[in-house]
């Protein structure tokens, strides 16, 4: 909403325009300034059964009729309160009920196979899932917040695994927010900035190999970083033997021996 002044000093207000693809946030927007005004009442009466004074029926409806595109306006001069008017905005734009639930349906198979691109971060990700939550929620489904945790903690990448994994094992899914686990995973994608990512195929061990480098208490000998320290030690000396096994029939014309070149021979030439 935008506060204008006019002529002499006084004040118009600019509400949000409808468009084909922005009712779900403008409705939200008008519920906010109708509440604001105090003329959200005719929406949701706090007494079903009470009258709505015509003076603030008259008000919601043109704060309605200030957000309306003309030729959606004159689709709607018909209706004579601001409920009514209301409801047939939202029929418009979300469609009868069969269509609604076949929008609720499409928005959910989407919201199920939503994942997390590689190279997205969190906060990108959150507003595309969050959008979708809206969208869902503003047609009337029901979309628990420990549902739509869950979901976030399934979408994103192997990279996030530890992060994802301590939450699940320590936190309770049940009571936490979308915005605590966003806040958990923002932080742990800073920590992991610039830091260079170890290939999965480095990190995952069966567990007889785990178990090989166990002592009998059940602790680890060598750390997972010096363990593959070793490893990458290990198998560059295998190379060097299977490269020194491959001159078993090579002969040194210095010193007549098996096994090196003559440019490798050490003895007096």
């Amino acid at each position: 909403m935008e506060v204008n002044k006019g002529k002499g000093g006084s004040i118009g207000l600019s509400y949000p325009m409808l468009t084909s693809s922005n009712y779900t946030t403008w409705a939200v927007k008008m519920k906010v300034f109708m509440q604001a005004q105090g003329v959200w009442i005719t929406m949701e009466p706090s007494d079903p059964k009470a009258a709505i004074k015509d003076k603030t029926d008259k008000v919601a409806m043109e704060m309605l009729y200030q957000g309306i595109p003309e030729d959606v306006l004159l689709s709607l001069v018909e209706k004579k309160t601001a409920k009514d008017l209301s409801e047939m905005i939202k029929t418009i734009h979300q469609g009868a009920n069969r269509v609604k639930k076949a929008r609720i349906q499409t928005l959910k198979s989407e919201f199920e196979n939503l994942s997390m691109k590689y190279n997205e971060n969190i906060d990108d990700f959150h507003m595309r899932l969050n959008g979708l939550v809206m969208n869902i929620r503003a047609l009337g489904e029901d979309m628990v917040e420990s549902y739509v945790v869950k979901k976030l903690l399934r979408a994103v990448p192997s990279r996030f695994l530890h992060i994802t994994a301590t939450i699940e094992q320590f936190g309770n899914l049940d009571t936490m927010t979308v915005e605590e686990a966003v806040g958990s995973l923002k932080a742990h994608e800073e920590r992991v900035k610039g830091k260079p990512e170890i290939g999965e195929t480095q990190l995952m061990l069966t567990e007889e190999e785990w178990a090989k480098r166990e002592n009998n208490d059940g602790k680890l000998l060598l750390t997972r970083e010096e363990w593959q320290k070793c490893n990458n030690t290990e198998r560059s000396t295998g190379l060097k033997s299977r490269g020194n096994s491959n001159k078993n029939k090579i002969k040194c014309f210095n010193c007549n021996v098996y096994g090196h070149f003559t440019a490798e021979c050490r003895k007096p030439k």
